[in-house]
């Protein structure tokens, strides 16, 4: 009898998706998920939601602004974001995403300019300093008619619903990862982005919009909502993969459920989605600041998961490959460096854009009327 022995080798892939990838995913769910928290005010008139409006419509722009350039610095060049454009592949998720973000960033800009072109007419009016007169050209023909800011909030929502959809469906078609090749993956981007944009609105309220508690209660109650669609859409993800009508789900939850990484990951994802949720309901007035970091960091560690834990589970072998967050413009200094132009670009534009209006400015009055009566009552 002849014996054979046959020899398996297995080559260590580099993740293909660095962190880079996670920041943007991670700013552009909030920009889209904070520019649907606008709608009530700027587009429904609701003004009761002024407030929220203006800080979410802050958020937007911010997180838009910040996300292309993480995307450029993960294809290592704009040369390469071109080629999108150069030599389009309409069967490319990513090809099509080339399309969807410059039509969401257009018009949340648009969007942006009209809603507030009333408060840039009213900036312009007092002083000759050339900052005077941007704010005079950009507030010309003073608050916009309502009929362009629905026009361009439609244009907005267009955008950051293909923008949605192929940020998620980009992963989801990746058959050769069963963990990505799920229909809950783009709903769970989807209800995540909404939970970190309520928490950053939260984060915003506390340190920059001088802390309105009714408006801390509201995104308290709204967040528990959101973050039970993601506790829902989680179980519906575990029902389907532990009952085996799917093989793909099954195959997915087979490759983690044994890892202790996982398992720790899973732990992480439940308590980072009751505890806030417990907080937010037990003291809604007061808990804003933990329930928004806990908010804005489950969305980040859900793609950072995704993402990063997703590419250490071999395609063939068993096992993980193992996964060390380099220094560089890689890793940690590239979330940094993203960090800090996140940083600059909302430090610019609580500085020069009038994103308060008169939400914060009548606030301001009536605590000046209030501390006028109390002096004079004192008298």
């Amino acid at each position: 009898m002849n014996s054979q022995i046959i020899e398996v080798l297995n080559v260590t892939r580099e993740t293909a998706w660095l962190p880079w990838a996670v920041s943007y995913f991670f700013l552009i769910g909030l920009s889209y998920g904070s520019f649907m928290l606008t709608l009530p005010y700027f587009v429904f008139g609701r003004a009761q939601h002024e407030r929220l409006a203006r800080l979410a419509l802050l958020g937007a722009l911010v997180c838009g602004l910040t996300a292309p350039v993480a995307l450029l610095a993960d294809l290592h060049g704009p040369g390469r974001f071109l080629n999108f454009y150069l030599h389009f592949q309409p069967q490319s998720w990513m090809s099509w995403g080339a399309f969807f973000i410059p039509a969401y960033l257009g018009g949340l800009l648009l969007y942006a300019w009209l809603a507030l072109r009333g408060d840039f007419a009213v900036r312009g009016q007092d002083g000759r300093t050339f900052l005077t007169r941007l704010y005079r050209l950009a507030g010309r023909g003073g608050a916009a008619p309502q009929m362009a800011i629905s026009a361009a909030a439609v244009l907005a929502l267009i955008g950051a619903v293909l923008v949605a959809l192929y940020t998620g469906m980009e992963v989801m078609v990746i058959q050769a990862r069963p963990l990505w090749n799920t229909p809950f993956l783009p709903l769970q981007f989807v209800s995540t982005a909404f939970v970190g944009a309520i928490g950053l609105c939260l984060l915003l309220n506390r340190f920059i919009g001088g802390r309105d508690i009714p408006l801390e209660i509201g995104l308290n109650r709204l967040l528990v909502l959101a973050l039970a669609v993601v506790l829902t859409l989680g179980g519906g993800w575990l029902f389907v993969s532990m009952s085996g009508i799917s093989v793909s789900h099954s195959a997915a939850f087979s490759q983690v459920a044994g890892m202790p990484q996982w398992q720790l990951s899973a732990v992480w994802a439940v308590l980072a989605t009751i505890l806030p949720m417990a907080l937010a309901l037990w003291r809604p007035a007061s808990s804003g600041l933990i329930t928004g970091l806990v908010a804005v960091h489950s969305a980040w560690m859900m793609r950072w998961t995704i993402f990063i834990g997703g590419q250490s589970i071999p395609k063939t072998g068993a096992g993980l490959y193992d996964y060390h967050l380099p220094l560089g413009s890689d890793g940690l200094l590239g979330i940094g460096g993203t960090l800090g132009l996140w940083i600059a670009l909302l430090l610019l534009m609580v500085a020069y854009l009038p994103w308060a209006g008169q939400a914060f400015a009548s606030r301001a009055d009536k605590q000046t009327n209030a501390i006028a009566a109390s002096a004079i009552a004192q008298h």
